[in-house]
Protein backbone atom coordinates (compact mmCIF):
# COMPACT_ATOMS: atom_id res chain seq x y z
CA UNK A 1 0.00 0.00 0.00
CA UNK A 2 1.45 3.74 -0.65
CA UNK A 3 0.38 6.74 0.78
CA UNK A 4 1.39 9.82 -1.23
CA UNK A 5 1.49 13.20 0.28
CA UNK A 6 -2.48 14.07 0.81
CA UNK A 7 -5.03 10.93 2.45
CA UNK A 8 -8.27 11.72 1.27
CA UNK A 9 -10.76 13.47 3.39
CA UNK A 10 -10.45 16.78 5.22
CA UNK A 11 -9.59 15.27 9.33
CA UNK A 12 -9.41 18.68 11.31
CA UNK A 13 -9.47 22.53 10.80
CA UNK A 14 -6.68 24.54 11.18
CA UNK A 15 -6.48 25.17 15.02
CA UNK A 16 -6.98 28.66 16.29
CA UNK A 17 -3.54 28.66 18.38
CA UNK A 18 19.31 21.25 13.39
CA UNK A 19 19.89 17.68 13.98
CA UNK A 20 23.04 16.79 12.02
CA UNK A 21 22.36 14.05 9.61
CA UNK A 22 23.94 10.86 10.68
CA UNK A 23 25.38 7.92 8.81
CA UNK A 24 22.19 6.55 9.71
CA UNK A 25 20.04 8.58 8.12
CA UNK A 26 17.21 11.37 9.50
CA UNK A 27 19.33 12.64 12.63
CA UNK A 28 20.94 10.25 15.57
CA UNK A 29 18.15 9.60 17.55
CA UNK A 30 20.19 9.12 20.58
CA UNK A 31 19.74 10.23 24.17
CA UNK A 32 19.46 9.83 28.03
CA UNK A 33 15.36 8.69 26.87
CA UNK A 34 16.60 6.28 24.90
CA UNK A 35 17.42 3.18 26.85
CA UNK A 36 16.99 0.49 25.31
CA UNK A 37 14.83 -2.81 26.56
CA UNK A 38 12.58 -2.50 29.15
CA UNK A 39 13.57 -2.71 32.56
CA UNK A 40 11.63 -4.48 35.39
CA UNK A 41 9.71 -1.42 37.22
CA UNK A 42 7.72 -1.92 40.33
CA UNK A 43 4.68 0.34 40.02
CA UNK A 44 4.15 2.72 43.16
CA UNK A 45 1.43 5.06 43.53
CA UNK A 46 -0.10 8.21 41.42
CA UNK A 47 0.88 11.43 39.93
CA UNK A 48 -1.79 14.04 40.46
CA UNK A 49 -0.95 17.07 37.65
CA UNK A 50 -3.02 20.94 38.15
CA UNK A 51 -3.51 21.73 34.69
CA UNK A 52 -4.44 24.88 32.93
CA UNK A 53 -6.37 23.93 29.46
CA UNK A 54 -9.22 21.91 28.76
CA UNK A 55 -10.27 20.30 25.69
CA UNK A 56 -12.81 17.51 24.53
CA UNK A 57 -10.30 16.84 21.45
CA UNK A 58 -7.89 14.14 22.39
CA UNK A 59 -6.94 12.59 18.78
CA UNK A 60 -3.44 11.96 17.35
CA UNK A 61 -3.81 15.21 15.06
CA UNK A 62 -5.27 17.41 17.71
CA UNK A 63 -3.83 20.86 18.18
CA UNK A 64 -5.20 21.43 22.11
CA UNK A 65 -2.52 21.97 24.61
CA UNK A 66 -4.11 19.44 27.08
CA UNK A 67 -4.44 16.54 24.79
CA UNK A 68 -0.77 17.29 23.33
CA UNK A 69 0.33 16.55 26.82
CA UNK A 70 -1.63 14.09 28.16
CA UNK A 71 -0.50 11.81 24.91
CA UNK A 72 2.94 12.16 25.42
CA UNK A 73 1.97 9.47 27.76
CA UNK A 74 -0.39 7.20 25.78
CA UNK A 75 0.28 7.61 21.74
CA UNK A 76 3.68 6.78 20.34
CA UNK A 77 4.82 7.94 17.04
CA UNK A 78 8.01 5.84 15.27
CA UNK A 79 9.79 8.36 16.99
CA UNK A 80 9.07 10.63 19.71
CA UNK A 81 10.64 14.19 21.34
CA UNK A 82 12.08 13.55 24.83
CA UNK A 83 10.71 17.23 25.34
CA UNK A 84 12.93 18.38 27.75
CA UNK A 85 15.42 17.99 25.28
CA UNK A 86 13.30 18.47 21.87
CA UNK A 87 15.66 15.71 20.85
CA UNK A 88 14.00 12.76 19.06
CA UNK A 89 14.11 8.56 20.31
CA UNK A 90 12.67 5.59 18.47
CA UNK A 91 9.51 5.14 20.20
CA UNK A 92 7.73 2.46 17.60
CA UNK A 93 10.63 2.52 15.72
CA UNK A 94 13.11 -0.16 16.21
CA UNK A 95 16.24 2.49 15.70
CA UNK A 96 17.73 5.17 13.80
CA UNK A 97 15.80 5.69 10.21
CA UNK A 98 18.45 4.02 7.75
CA UNK A 99 19.34 5.57 4.85
CA UNK A 100 18.77 3.87 1.62
CA UNK A 101 20.04 7.17 -0.41
CA UNK A 102 19.65 10.78 0.34
CA UNK A 103 15.82 11.01 0.13
CA UNK A 104 15.11 7.24 0.75
CA UNK A 105 14.72 5.83 4.00
CA UNK A 106 13.72 2.44 6.05
CA UNK A 107 12.37 2.18 9.15
CA UNK A 108 11.85 -0.56 11.00
CA UNK A 109 8.77 -1.15 13.54
CA UNK A 110 9.50 -2.51 17.46
CA UNK A 111 9.33 -6.07 17.74
CA UNK A 112 6.12 -7.28 19.20
CA UNK A 113 4.40 -3.46 19.40
CA UNK A 114 0.32 -4.04 20.24
CA UNK A 115 -1.81 -1.15 21.09
CA UNK A 116 -3.70 -1.23 24.70
CA UNK A 117 -6.10 -3.20 23.56
CA UNK A 118 -3.84 -5.94 22.73
CA UNK A 119 -4.21 -6.06 18.87
CA UNK A 120 -0.95 -5.91 17.09
CA UNK A 121 0.37 -2.84 15.50
CA UNK A 122 0.97 -2.98 11.78
CA UNK A 123 2.41 -1.38 8.86
CA UNK A 124 -1.04 -0.44 7.87
CA UNK A 125 -1.60 1.17 11.27
CA UNK A 126 1.43 3.52 10.13
CA UNK A 127 -0.30 4.07 6.54
CA UNK A 128 -3.51 5.46 7.82
CA UNK A 129 -2.05 7.03 10.49
CA UNK A 130 0.22 9.13 7.89
CA UNK A 131 -2.70 9.73 5.99
CA UNK A 132 -4.43 11.00 9.00
CA UNK A 133 -1.78 13.37 9.92
CA UNK A 134 -1.46 14.90 6.51
CA UNK A 135 -5.09 14.64 5.54
CA UNK A 136 -6.42 18.37 3.89
CA UNK A 137 -7.06 20.28 6.93
CA UNK A 138 -4.89 18.82 9.18
CA UNK A 139 -2.33 21.12 11.27
CA UNK A 140 0.10 18.90 10.75
CA UNK A 141 -0.02 18.68 7.09
CA UNK A 142 2.72 21.41 6.99
CA UNK A 143 5.26 19.20 8.73
CA UNK A 144 5.80 16.64 6.21
CA UNK A 145 5.82 18.69 2.83
CA UNK A 146 9.28 17.35 2.59
CA UNK A 147 8.06 14.02 2.57
CA UNK A 148 6.92 12.54 -1.22
CA UNK A 149 4.95 9.60 0.07
CA UNK A 150 5.17 6.73 2.67
CA UNK A 151 5.08 2.65 1.92
CA UNK A 152 4.98 -0.41 3.47
CA UNK A 153 8.12 -2.48 2.26
CA UNK A 154 7.11 -5.82 4.56
CA UNK A 155 4.92 -5.89 7.43
CA UNK A 156 7.76 -4.70 9.60
CA UNK A 157 9.50 -2.28 7.34
CA UNK A 158 8.46 1.59 6.16
CA UNK A 159 10.02 3.45 3.30
CA UNK A 160 9.85 6.69 3.77
CA UNK A 161 10.87 9.15 0.20
CA UNK A 162 11.94 12.36 0.21
CA UNK A 163 11.05 15.39 -2.23
CA UNK A 164 14.43 16.68 -1.34
CA UNK A 165 17.03 15.49 1.67
CA UNK A 166 15.82 16.70 4.95
CA UNK A 167 18.38 15.92 8.23
CA UNK A 168 15.70 15.94 10.89
CA UNK A 169 13.57 13.13 9.68
CA UNK A 170 13.04 11.49 12.56
CA UNK A 171 12.00 14.40 15.00
CA UNK A 172 9.78 15.34 12.67
CA UNK A 173 8.31 11.77 12.41
CA UNK A 174 7.89 11.80 15.98
CA UNK A 175 4.51 14.27 15.09
CA UNK A 176 2.52 11.74 13.72
CA UNK A 177 1.39 9.44 16.01
CA UNK A 178 0.40 5.88 15.46
CA UNK A 179 -3.13 4.88 15.79
CA UNK A 180 -5.02 1.72 15.33
CA UNK A 181 -6.81 1.99 11.21
CA UNK A 182 -9.93 1.05 12.40
CA UNK A 183 -10.86 3.75 14.93
CA UNK A 184 -12.89 6.26 14.11
CA UNK A 185 -12.54 10.22 14.00
CA UNK A 186 -14.80 10.59 16.77
CA UNK A 187 -13.81 7.39 18.67
CA UNK A 188 -10.21 8.91 18.37
CA UNK A 189 -11.21 12.75 19.94
CA UNK A 190 -12.75 11.06 22.97
CA UNK A 191 -10.91 8.49 24.11
CA UNK A 192 -7.73 7.24 21.27
CA UNK A 193 -6.01 4.12 21.80
CA UNK A 194 -2.40 3.98 21.65
CA UNK A 195 0.57 2.09 22.36
CA UNK A 196 2.50 4.13 24.95
CA UNK A 197 3.47 2.99 28.68
CA UNK A 198 0.14 4.39 29.62
CA UNK A 199 -3.77 4.05 28.30
CA UNK A 200 -6.61 6.37 28.95
CA UNK A 201 -9.14 4.83 31.66
CA UNK A 202 -11.10 7.79 31.92
CA UNK A 203 -11.66 10.84 30.26
CA UNK A 204 -14.36 13.51 31.73
CA UNK A 205 -14.53 17.39 31.13
CA UNK A 206 -12.86 17.91 34.81
CA UNK A 207 -10.51 15.09 34.75
CA UNK A 208 -7.99 12.78 33.05
CA UNK A 209 -7.07 9.28 34.41
CA UNK A 210 -4.31 6.73 32.87
CA UNK A 211 -3.23 3.36 33.89
CA UNK A 212 -0.24 1.26 32.64
CA UNK A 213 -0.49 -0.37 29.79
CA UNK A 214 -0.08 -3.82 30.14
CA UNK A 215 0.57 -4.47 26.27
CA UNK A 216 3.53 -2.16 26.00
CA UNK A 217 7.22 -3.39 25.44
CA UNK A 218 9.26 -0.30 25.09
CA UNK A 219 12.18 1.31 26.59
CA UNK A 220 9.97 3.91 28.65
CA UNK A 221 7.43 1.51 30.91
CA UNK A 222 4.75 3.14 33.39
CA UNK A 223 6.28 3.74 36.45
CA UNK A 224 3.16 4.38 38.38
CA UNK A 225 -0.45 2.90 39.28
CA UNK A 226 -2.49 5.75 38.18
CA UNK A 227 -1.99 9.33 36.29
CA UNK A 228 -4.55 11.76 37.07
CA UNK A 229 -4.98 15.42 35.24
CA UNK A 230 -6.96 17.84 36.83
CA UNK A 231 -8.15 20.44 34.86
CA UNK A 232 -8.07 23.59 37.03
CA UNK A 233 -7.99 26.65 33.62
CA UNK A 234 -8.23 29.15 37.11
CA UNK A 235 -4.94 30.13 38.53
CA UNK A 236 -5.67 29.99 42.31
CA UNK A 237 -7.70 26.80 42.10
CA UNK A 238 -4.57 25.39 40.47
CA UNK A 239 -2.30 27.38 43.65
CA UNK A 240 -4.90 25.79 45.83
CA UNK A 241 -4.70 22.47 44.60
CA UNK A 242 -0.82 22.29 44.97
CA UNK A 243 -0.72 23.94 48.43
CA UNK A 244 -3.36 21.71 49.67
CA UNK A 245 -1.54 18.57 48.60
CA UNK A 246 -4.22 17.49 46.02
CA UNK A 247 -1.87 17.68 43.14
CA UNK A 248 1.87 17.15 42.32
CA UNK A 249 2.86 18.98 39.48
CA UNK A 250 1.29 22.28 38.57
CA UNK A 251 1.59 23.64 34.94
CA UNK A 252 1.37 27.53 33.74
CA UNK A 253 2.80 28.77 37.06
CA UNK A 254 1.99 32.65 37.88
CA UNK A 255 4.93 34.22 38.39
CA UNK A 256 3.17 35.95 41.78
CA UNK A 257 2.55 32.51 42.67
CA UNK A 258 6.39 31.60 43.00
CA UNK A 259 6.81 32.41 46.96
CA UNK A 260 4.42 30.65 47.97
CA UNK A 261 5.21 27.22 46.31
CA UNK A 262 8.72 27.73 47.56
CA UNK A 263 7.77 28.15 50.83
CA UNK A 264 5.44 25.21 50.53
CA UNK A 265 8.33 23.22 49.76
CA UNK A 266 7.90 22.77 45.94
CA UNK A 267 10.57 23.32 43.28
CA UNK A 268 9.70 25.68 40.94
CA UNK A 269 11.33 26.06 37.06
CA UNK A 270 11.38 28.80 34.63
CA UNK A 271 12.28 27.62 31.80
CA UNK A 272 13.04 29.44 28.36
CA UNK A 273 10.16 29.44 25.84
CA UNK A 274 8.64 29.73 22.80
CA UNK A 275 5.08 31.51 23.69
CA UNK A 276 4.64 34.46 22.90
CA UNK A 277 1.89 37.49 22.59
CA UNK A 278 1.69 38.80 18.70
CA UNK A 279 1.20 41.66 16.77
CA UNK A 280 -0.60 39.94 13.14
CA UNK A 281 -1.65 42.94 10.45
CA UNK A 282 -4.40 42.85 8.43
CA UNK A 283 -2.31 43.51 4.99
CA UNK A 284 -5.42 44.26 2.65
CA UNK A 285 -5.49 47.24 4.51
CA UNK A 286 -3.87 50.46 4.26
CA UNK A 287 -1.83 52.16 6.04
CA UNK A 288 -1.22 47.97 7.33
CA UNK A 289 0.49 46.97 3.93
CA UNK A 290 3.09 49.38 4.65
CA UNK A 291 6.31 47.91 6.28
CA UNK A 292 7.23 50.67 7.59
CA UNK A 293 4.01 51.23 10.07
CA UNK A 294 4.25 47.64 10.90
CA UNK A 295 7.71 48.43 12.35
CA UNK A 296 6.76 51.69 13.81
CA UNK A 297 3.93 50.25 15.78
CA UNK A 298 6.21 47.75 17.10
CA UNK A 299 9.30 49.95 18.06
CA UNK A 300 6.52 52.01 19.60
CA UNK A 301 5.52 49.65 22.27
CA UNK A 302 8.09 49.57 25.36
CA UNK A 303 8.49 45.73 25.85
CA UNK A 304 10.75 45.70 28.66
CA UNK A 305 8.27 47.33 30.73
CA UNK A 306 5.12 44.92 29.48
CA UNK A 307 8.05 42.12 30.86
CA UNK A 308 8.64 43.83 34.02
CA UNK A 309 5.08 45.22 35.12
CA UNK A 310 2.74 42.23 32.72
CA UNK A 311 5.29 39.12 33.16
CA UNK A 312 7.22 40.18 36.51
CA UNK A 313 10.06 39.85 34.95
CA UNK A 314 9.38 35.99 33.62
CA UNK A 315 9.92 36.59 29.49
CA UNK A 316 12.81 38.08 27.40
CA UNK A 317 12.24 40.70 24.80
CA UNK A 318 12.11 39.26 21.34
CA UNK A 319 15.09 40.00 19.09
CA UNK A 320 14.37 37.72 16.73
CA UNK A 321 11.51 35.32 15.42
CA UNK A 322 12.94 32.55 17.45
CA UNK A 323 13.97 32.85 21.22
CA UNK A 324 17.46 33.02 21.74
CA UNK A 325 17.20 29.63 23.33
CA UNK A 326 17.19 27.98 19.68
CA UNK A 327 19.83 26.97 17.62
CA UNK A 328 19.23 28.63 14.80
CA UNK A 329 18.82 32.04 16.49
CA UNK A 330 20.17 34.69 15.11
CA UNK A 331 19.70 38.78 16.45
CA UNK A 332 18.16 40.21 13.16
CA UNK A 333 19.74 43.30 11.44
CA UNK A 334 16.13 44.83 11.68
CA UNK A 335 15.92 45.27 15.54
CA UNK A 336 11.76 46.44 17.00
CA UNK A 337 12.79 46.98 20.60
CA UNK A 338 11.18 50.29 22.01
CA UNK A 339 12.42 53.40 20.34
CA UNK A 340 9.41 56.16 20.02
CA UNK A 341 11.25 58.81 18.31
CA UNK A 342 12.35 55.88 15.31
CA UNK A 343 8.85 54.96 15.47
CA UNK A 344 7.26 58.57 14.27
CA UNK A 345 10.13 58.84 12.19
CA UNK A 346 9.17 55.66 10.01
CA UNK A 347 5.37 56.92 10.48
CA UNK A 348 6.78 60.12 8.97
CA UNK A 349 8.42 58.32 6.40
CA UNK A 350 5.30 56.57 5.26
CA UNK A 351 2.90 59.52 5.52
CA UNK A 352 0.73 58.51 8.10
CA UNK A 353 -0.94 60.67 10.70
CA UNK A 354 -3.76 60.67 12.71
CA UNK A 355 -4.24 57.24 12.60
CA UNK A 356 -6.93 55.07 14.87
CA UNK A 357 -6.23 51.14 15.20
CA UNK A 358 -9.00 48.75 15.79
CA UNK A 359 -6.77 46.25 18.08
CA UNK A 360 -8.57 43.14 18.51
CA UNK A 361 -6.87 40.67 21.20
CA UNK A 362 -7.88 37.55 22.93
CA UNK A 363 -9.56 37.22 25.79
CA UNK A 364 -6.55 35.32 27.90
CA UNK A 365 -6.18 37.27 31.22
CA UNK A 366 -1.85 37.50 30.60
CA UNK A 367 -3.00 39.11 26.87
CA UNK A 368 -5.49 41.81 28.73
CA UNK A 369 -3.41 42.49 30.87
CA UNK A 370 -0.94 43.86 28.51
CA UNK A 371 -3.00 46.01 26.40
CA UNK A 372 -3.64 49.21 29.07
CA UNK A 373 0.37 49.72 28.61
CA UNK A 374 0.18 48.81 24.67
CA UNK A 375 -2.47 51.11 24.37
CA UNK A 376 -0.84 54.55 26.24
CA UNK A 377 2.49 53.54 24.10
CA UNK A 378 0.55 53.61 20.62
CA UNK A 379 -1.20 56.75 22.09
CA UNK A 380 1.91 58.30 22.69
CA UNK A 381 2.78 57.78 18.84
CA UNK A 382 0.00 59.61 17.77
CA UNK A 383 -2.24 56.45 17.26
CA UNK A 384 -5.74 57.00 18.65
CA UNK A 385 -6.34 53.00 19.65
CA UNK A 386 -9.86 50.72 19.95
CA UNK A 387 -9.62 47.91 22.06
CA UNK A 388 -12.21 44.79 21.30
CA UNK A 389 -10.98 41.42 23.53
CA UNK A 390 -12.79 37.78 22.70
CA UNK A 391 -12.42 34.33 22.94
CA UNK A 392 -9.80 32.70 20.79
CA UNK A 393 -12.55 30.65 18.77
CA UNK A 394 -14.59 33.87 17.89
CA UNK A 395 -11.76 36.32 17.00
CA UNK A 396 -10.12 33.45 14.31
CA UNK A 397 -13.92 32.50 13.35
CA UNK A 398 -15.68 35.66 13.17
CA UNK A 399 -12.63 38.23 12.58
CA UNK A 400 -9.88 36.63 10.57
CA UNK A 401 -10.88 33.75 9.02
CA UNK A 402 -13.30 35.50 6.58
CA UNK A 403 -13.25 36.36 3.21
CA UNK A 404 -12.92 40.40 3.90
CA UNK A 405 -11.47 40.57 7.16
CA UNK A 406 -12.20 44.60 8.51
CA UNK A 407 -9.52 43.98 11.57
CA UNK A 408 -6.41 46.17 11.49
CA UNK A 409 -3.98 44.28 14.71
CA UNK A 410 -4.51 41.26 16.91
CA UNK A 411 -2.59 40.73 19.84
CA UNK A 412 -2.79 37.10 20.71
CA UNK A 413 -0.97 34.52 22.10
CA UNK A 414 1.10 31.38 19.96
CA UNK A 415 3.54 28.71 21.03
CA UNK A 416 3.93 25.87 18.10
CA UNK A 417 7.00 24.29 20.18
CA UNK A 418 4.27 21.51 21.10
CA UNK A 419 4.93 20.10 17.69
CA UNK A 420 9.13 20.35 18.07
CA UNK A 421 11.29 23.21 18.54
CA UNK A 422 13.60 23.07 14.88
CA UNK A 423 12.65 26.58 12.99
CA UNK A 424 11.15 24.64 10.67
CA UNK A 425 8.09 24.04 12.53
CA UNK A 426 8.50 27.41 14.16
CA UNK A 427 8.82 29.57 11.46
CA UNK A 428 6.29 27.92 9.00
CA UNK A 429 3.61 28.44 11.61
CA UNK A 430 3.19 31.75 10.77
CA UNK A 431 4.32 32.22 7.71
CA UNK A 432 4.05 29.11 6.01
CA UNK A 433 1.70 28.59 2.73
CA UNK A 434 -1.31 27.95 5.38
CA UNK A 435 -4.18 29.98 6.86
CA UNK A 436 -1.80 32.19 8.55
CA UNK A 437 -0.98 34.06 5.07
CA UNK A 438 -3.61 32.75 2.79
CA UNK A 439 -6.27 34.38 4.85
CA UNK A 440 -5.16 35.98 8.55
CA UNK A 441 -2.77 38.78 7.01
CA UNK A 442 -2.82 38.04 3.40
CA UNK A 443 0.76 38.50 3.48
CA UNK A 444 0.75 36.07 -0.21
CA UNK A 445 -1.51 38.26 -2.10
CA UNK A 446 -0.24 41.87 -0.68
CA UNK A 447 3.10 41.33 -0.87
CA UNK A 448 3.94 38.27 -3.33
CA UNK A 449 7.45 39.47 -3.82
CA UNK A 450 8.57 39.30 -0.29
CA UNK A 451 6.38 36.23 0.46
CA UNK A 452 7.94 34.00 -2.00
CA UNK A 453 11.54 35.51 -0.64
CA UNK A 454 10.64 34.21 2.46
CA UNK A 455 9.56 30.95 0.98
CA UNK A 456 12.75 30.44 -1.14
CA UNK A 457 14.88 30.89 1.99
CA UNK A 458 12.91 28.78 4.22
CA UNK A 459 12.83 25.96 1.28
CA UNK A 460 16.84 26.34 1.03
CA UNK A 461 17.19 26.44 4.87
CA UNK A 462 15.26 22.60 5.15
CA UNK A 463 17.49 21.05 3.12
CA UNK A 464 20.34 22.07 4.96
CA UNK A 465 22.59 21.71 7.74
CA UNK A 466 25.31 22.95 10.41
CA UNK A 467 26.63 26.15 9.92
CA UNK A 468 25.22 26.40 6.36
CA UNK A 469 21.16 25.90 7.59
CA UNK A 470 22.57 28.09 10.34
CA UNK A 471 23.13 31.10 7.91
CA UNK A 472 19.82 30.55 5.94
CA UNK A 473 17.81 30.58 8.72
CA UNK A 474 19.16 33.73 10.09
CA UNK A 475 18.64 35.18 6.78
CA UNK A 476 14.95 34.36 7.16
CA UNK A 477 14.27 35.49 10.38
CA UNK A 478 16.16 39.18 8.98
CA UNK A 479 13.14 39.26 6.25
CA UNK A 480 10.51 38.36 9.02
CA UNK A 481 11.89 40.77 10.56
CA UNK A 482 11.97 43.65 8.27
CA UNK A 483 8.55 43.11 7.24
CA UNK A 484 7.12 42.06 10.64
CA UNK A 485 3.67 41.09 9.41
CA UNK A 486 3.36 38.58 12.16
CA UNK A 487 5.97 39.16 14.82
CA UNK A 488 6.49 38.29 18.59
CA UNK A 489 6.32 41.35 21.24
CA UNK A 490 8.66 38.65 23.58
CA UNK A 491 9.73 34.95 24.76
CA UNK A 492 7.90 33.55 27.49
CA UNK A 493 9.52 31.46 30.23
CA UNK A 494 7.57 28.57 31.06
CA UNK A 495 7.17 28.29 34.91
CA UNK A 496 6.43 24.62 35.86
CA UNK A 497 6.51 23.60 40.05
CA UNK A 498 6.43 20.17 41.54
CA UNK A 499 6.59 18.50 44.98
CA UNK A 500 9.87 17.27 44.35
CA UNK A 501 9.75 15.44 47.65
CA UNK A 502 7.34 13.57 46.28
CA UNK A 503 8.20 12.90 42.58
CA UNK A 504 11.80 11.59 41.33
CA UNK A 505 13.03 12.08 37.98
CA UNK A 506 10.36 15.11 37.29
CA UNK A 507 11.36 17.37 34.60
CA UNK A 508 9.81 20.99 33.33
CA UNK A 509 9.77 21.71 29.60
CA UNK A 510 9.91 24.68 27.54
CA UNK A 511 6.53 23.73 25.79
CA UNK A 512 2.80 23.74 27.35
CA UNK A 513 1.96 20.23 28.99
CA UNK A 514 3.67 18.22 31.42
CA UNK A 515 5.73 14.77 30.39
CA UNK A 516 5.56 12.05 33.05
CA UNK A 517 7.47 9.59 31.15
CA UNK A 518 9.70 8.00 33.60
CA UNK A 519 8.63 10.24 36.53
CA UNK A 520 8.29 7.68 39.55
CA UNK A 521 6.47 8.35 43.13
CA UNK A 522 9.62 8.64 46.14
Amino acid sequence: MRIGKRYAGGIALMATAALTLAACGGGSTTDTMASGDAPATELGGEINAGVAYETTDYSSITSSALAVGSNLQVLEGLYQLDMSTYKPFPALASGDPVAISDTEYEITLRDGAKFSDGKDVTTEDVLSSYGRTTAEGSIYGQFFDFVKSVTAKDDKTITVELNYPFPNLAARFADMKVVPTAMTDDELKAHPIGTGPYKYESITPTEITAVPNEFYNGAHPATVKTLHWHVLKDDSARLAAALDGTTDVMEAVPASAVDQLKAAGWTVDSVPGYGNPFLMFNMTKAPFNDAKVRQAIHKAIDKQKLIEVGMEGEAVEATSFLPESNPAYKKTTTQLSYDLEGAKALLAEAGVSGLTVNLVTTDHPWITNLVPQIKSDLEALGLTVNHSPMASADLYANVTDVDEPTYDIVLAPGDPSVFGADPGIILSWWNGDNVWTQKRTFWQQADPESFQAFQTLFKDALQLDGDAAKQKWGEAQDLLAEQAVVYPLFHKNMLTAYNGEKLDGFKSIAATGIQLIDVKVK
